[in-house]
């Protein structure tokens, strides 16, 4: 494995052990894994995922092999394939992880790693103990509530993805939209206490694309969201805002169908 990859700022971010080369080839799977689930080019996605070993090339077949199926998919003859496209395909690809290194580089916060405890942890008495367990309270609260955005988020794309029913995809917008909005207040608590130098927006990035809200739509759905409510109560709390609703669900929606206008004309 070429160390240069084992050495990128993402790859280095997800290991569990980053000092250990076989946590990090790990995290370098999982994270090739992902960029060529979303690879960007949807008409060669199939190929270039063949290509790599991944469906719908099948476990163990050699170079040969992944390169005649990734041709197939790809609706070219092997040769050009290779000469052509191929090395488009990997340049593409190299290129996405440069720009995932290149977004943890930038990244104002990695969540904390988490080490197998096998003995009680006490906090000692202290004042300095206190603050320091509830720092820790704080960011663990906001990590939780920003993978769990992600997750909705996640969720609502592949809805998309798999072009679900309409009513479906709009309930998981707006669970989305909740989970966000908790976020987003976890992150504001988080930096009024303890870290006032980072910016929310940053934070709540990290759970992943949402559509474009103005300042004023944002502070709703945090208000919406704040001191623990459910999602029955979030959207009790935003019944009659009409308009931030279609902003919200609205915008997965055309962002989609202008992905898919792109791809049908040739575009990445």
């Amino acid at each position: 494995m070429d160390p240069v990859l084992l050495d990128l700022r993402g790859v280095v971010a997800r290991a569990v052990d980053p000092t250990d080369e076989v946590s990090r080839t790990a995290a370098l799977d999982g994270t090739l894994r992902g960029l060529l689930a979303r690879f960007p080019d949807a008409r060669y996605a199939a190929a270039a995922r063949a290509l790599f070993g991944l469906p719908p090339a099948a476990p163990g077949q050699n170079l040969t092999a992944r390169r005649e199926l990734a041709a197939e998919q790809a609706g070219h003859e092997v040769h050009h394939f290779r000469k052509r496209i191929e090395p488009k395909l990997i340049e593409t690809l190299a290129g996405e992880l440069l720009a995932d290194s290149d977004r943890f580089t930038r990244s104002p916060l990695i969540a904390p790693r988490l080490a197998p405890v096998t003995a009680r942890q006490p906090v000692v008495a202290d004042p300095f103990a206190w603050e320091v367990a509830e720092q820790e309270v704080q960011l663990s609260l906001l990590w939780s509530a920003i993978y769990a955005a992600r997750a909705e988020l996640l969720t609502v794309e592949r809805l998309i993805s798999l072009r679900a029913d309409r009513t479906d995809i709009i309930r998981a917008a707006v669970t989305a939209a909740w989970r966000w909005a908790v976020a987003r207040a976890e992150a504001i608590s988080y930096t009024t206490a303890f870290a006032p130098e980072l910016h929310v927006g940053e934070l709540v990035a990290l759970a992943g694309w949402t559509p474009s809200l103005t300042e004023a739509q944002s502070s709703r759905l945090t208000e919406a969201a704040t001191g623990g409510a459910t999602r029955e109560q979030f959207v009790a709390h935003l019944h009659g805002e009409t308009g931030l609703g279609n902003t919200w669900t609205e915008g997965f929606l055309s962002a989609s169908r202008e992905s898919r206008h792109d791809n049908e004309n040739g575009r990445p």
